[in-house]
């Protein structure tokens, strides 16, 4: 198999957004919100300028071909993310008992799930300038945020905060699901 010469990922950067780096921390920053994130490795290398930001790689072997790859991808992600943002729309399902949900501070409380009379809790573990989870008309649950892994991973731990145990999943449906990813 012929070994590529190099592998470059050129990403632009959109209008108002800039990124710089600062060692192997890559910044990417549009108005007053930033997002950072550490890229180190021995044979690959990120670099920035006004107009685009490059993941560079010469001599790659397979491996290093995925991690740049997996690095633009992650790259365009911050740079879309503090452009537009993310958006995840969350749906709360009940036939019977109607649950209540509640965000406080970083929990939020789903009450009266199948009846049951102890509420469960879905940590939210970034605070709401990094991740805003907000319930509207009682059963709709959006979570919005520019960095897409703190935005995913909330709304997995709201989503696994009503998993039913025990009982049939094709009978019992009840429980909070997402309904839609993307951007605002």
């Amino acid at each position: 198999m012929p070994l590529l010469d190099s592998i470059t990922h050129n990403i632009p950067l959109p209008e108002g957004v800039s990124a710089s780096k600062d060692g192997d921390i890559l910044v990417v920053s549009k108005g007053d919100s930033k997002i950072t994130r550490e890229f180190r490795h021995s044979r690959i290398s990120v670099s920035t300028s006004d107009i685009e930001v490059k993941v560079f790689c010469d001599l790659p072997r397979r491996k290093h071909k995925a991690v740049a790859g997996t690095w633009a991808a992650h790259i365009k992600n911050m740079i879309r993310g503090i452009d537009s943002g993310f958006t995840y729309k969350l749906k709360a399902v009940y036939s019977h008992f109607p649950m209540t949900l509640k965000v406080d501070g970083n929990t939020m409380t789903i009450t009266n799930l199948f009846g049951e009379k102890v509420p469960r809790k879905a940590p939210l573990p970034w605070s709401p300038s990094d991740v805003k989870v907000t319930v509207e008309n009682k059963t709709d649950v959006i979570v919005s945020g520019s960095d897409r892994e703190k935005v995913g991973q909330t709304a997995a731990n709201i989503e696994r905060a009503c998993k039913i145990k025990k009982r049939d999943r094709r009978v019992f449906q009840d429980g909070i699901y997402i309904v839609s990813k993307g951007g605002e």
